[in-house]
């Protein structure tokens, strides 16, 4: 202390106006961040839960205001820069151009596109199917891409490129999504690469530096004792298995791989499985849509049936799954962290690959020229006036879907078993007894819906802010669950790793919602009927059309930087 009160007195009184306010600008920071911890969503509930059920079960509550937090700034961002400015144009507040195509670069019949909204008296029912489906009214709203007819919207003198707009948010969404979950991973590692470094050290630092001495509140105090209980209960449990697993002979060893490979056959024939029904079933769906749609042959309710088998069979797909790859992991046995691991990657193949599975069956129905169907337009018309419209009613049904699948599973099946367990002495039901919280199948749910978010917002702008409702819903949802009708886990599971490796199957998801995104945006011929991208073949020409505006020497340096021999180092790197 002598020696900094000696070297402050030989600064200059710049030097020293420049500590001082240093250090009141730290000190009036560190104050802010104190006071906005306060104002962090569900703070109180999720450190309750973490106290009462542990970390890792936390770790899932976190993950879901992570993703409730992510899809609310995904929806002010295409709201903003895309939904707006086409609402503003619609009402006469701006001037605006109409996206029309030149009748010299493609036929009329292109250009025809009908959507099936509601005219006249309509009944409540109607309403309901239109809702659930997508189609009728909701069908022309700003929900869907074919809304989004603008081509220029002038402010002042000032031009707003609404078809670069839109695809530079998409752009944007993506990447913003893509460095948040790498940034989270990256310090998620950071703990996992801690704590594998030295198990000893990490127990020590629970047993000599766990505790918080600034907790007064006895209630704090209680949920902060339990959860360094489970923590410690965790790495006995982990220990007492590695333990177990080194002390194997040669032929137990021998058997256990034997049967772990036998049951990876089995997984993979599950999937191989699941992927041709979800394919059967789409085409059969899309097909007899069609017919019944331009013959009306068929009731309100039976259309509503065909239009959602596809997303039915991907729910028993994506329900079914996980509770046989669930049973037969239990032979295999793994440590709990490894457990759960094993069980969200294979179970994330069935649902990441189910959603790939139906864009493909989609993809085939629209592009598929055999016959020269689609000769006129690049694409079937007949089927598909506005194919981005119907991929993204197709995703706005399977986010639908799986939100009325998990509020009939808490309502239909975890209060009615509670019940049963609590009041019923019969020994089969005292036998199925309390469910734990299963992690793995949790997680899954939320991210199967974060990528068909992903996937959907381009054709369906207004779809983050739906998912944004759907996750809100589902946290007091799942607690509710968690708190009135399941048991503490048996085998606890850590936070840190579980944060980690739940952000990597999300960012997995991301990275698969690339594939479906570029193609459709890169390589099939955009709608010539509706969205602001029918003067263009595909949605990518809007932008070399845009650089093609810029003087000579900017467009010859971002022509450079798109070429192969600078991107893919780039990328690399």
């Amino acid at each position: 202390r002598d020696t900094q009160q000696a070297d402050t007195e030989h600064l200059s009184r710049w030097k020293k106006w420049r500590r001082t306010s240093s250090k009141s600008f730290k000190k009036a920071v560190s104050e802010v961040k104190g006071l906005s911890s306060y104002l962090v969503l569900w703070r109180h509930d999720i450190h309750s839960i973490e106290g009462k059920f542990g970390t890792g079960i936390q770790s899932y509550f976190s993950f879901l205001r992570f993703l409730v937090l992510l899809n609310f700034i995904i929806f002010i961002l295409m709201f903003s820069f895309v939904t707006l400015p086409t609402i503003i144009s619609n009402y006469g507040i701006l001037n605006s151009t109409i996206a029309y195509v030149s009748p010299n670069n493609i036929e009329d019949i292109c250009t025809i596109y009908e959507p099936s909204g509601n005219e006249g008296l309509v009944y409540f029912y109607t309403y309901l199917k239109d809702l659930l489906s997508g189609t009728g009214f909701l069908e022309v709203t700003s929900l869907f891409y074919g809304y989004y007819t603008i081509d220029d919207v002038w402010i002042s003198f000032m031009r707003y490129n609404l078809p670069l707009a839109y695809l530079l948010a998409t752009f944007a969404y993506l990447a913003l999504s893509f460095l948040w979950l790498v940034k989270r991973s990256v310090e998620g590692f950071k703990h996992n690469l801690v704590h594998d470094a030295d198990p000893f050290q990490s127990y020590c630092n629970k047993v000599f530096a766990g505790w918080d001495f600034c907790i007064t509140d006895p209630s704090a105090a209680r949920l902060k004792h339990r959860s360094l209980q489970y923590e410690l209960q965790m790495d006995l449990q982990e220990e007492k298995l590695k333990q177990k697993i080194a002390e194997r002979k040669m032929k137990e060893k021998l058997f256990i791989y034997s049967l772990r490979i036998f049951i990876n056959i089995i997984v993979i024939a599950i999937l191989s499985g699941c992927f041709y029904c979800i394919y059967r079933v789409t085409v059969f769906s899309q097909e007899t849509s069609s017919v019944s749609i331009r013959n009306d042959t068929r009731t309100d309710l039976v259309n509503l049936l065909v239009q959602y088998l596809p997303s039915i069979v991907i729910t028993l797909a994506n329900f079914t799954g996980p509770l046989i790859f669930s049973f037969l992991i239990r032979f295999e046995d793994y440590t709990p962290a490894f457990e759960i691991k094993m069980t969200l990657l294979r179970c994330v193949f069935v649902r990441l690959a189910n959603i790939g599975v139906l864009l493909f069956s989609l993809w085939s129905q629209i592009s598929g020229c055999g016959t020269d169907k689609c000769k006129p337009c690049g694409y079937n018309y007949k089927l598909y006036p506005c194919w981005e419209s119907d991929v993204g009613q197709e995703m706005y049904k399977l986010m639908i879907f799986d939100f009325i699948v998990i509020l009939a599973v808490a309502l239909f099946v975890d209060f009615p078993r509670k019940l049963l367990v609590t009041h019923c002495s019969c020994k089969l039901v005292q036998w199925f007894g309390h469910k734990e919280f299963a992690i793995s199948d949790n997680v899954l749910e939320i991210i199967y819906g974060q990528t068909i978010c992903w996937i959907g917002t381009f054709f369906s702008p207004l779809l983050p802010a739906i998912a944004t409702i759907k996750y809100f819903i589902i946290f007091y949802v799942k607690k509710i669950v968690l708190i009135h009708t399941r048991k503490p886990a048996a085998r606890p599971i850590r936070a840190s790793s579980s944060n980690f490796f739940f952000l990597v199957v999300l960012l997995i998801g991301l990275l698969l919602a690339f594939i479906p995104l570029g193609v459709s945006i890169a390589r099939i011929p955009s709608s010539k009927a509706c969205g602001p991208f029918r003067n263009f073949n595909t949605s990518w020409e809007v932008i070399p059309d845009t650089v093609l505006q810029f003087p000579k020497i900017l467009q010859q340096v971002l022509f450079g930087m798109a070429s192969e021999a600078f991107a893919v180092p780039f990328f690399v790197i």
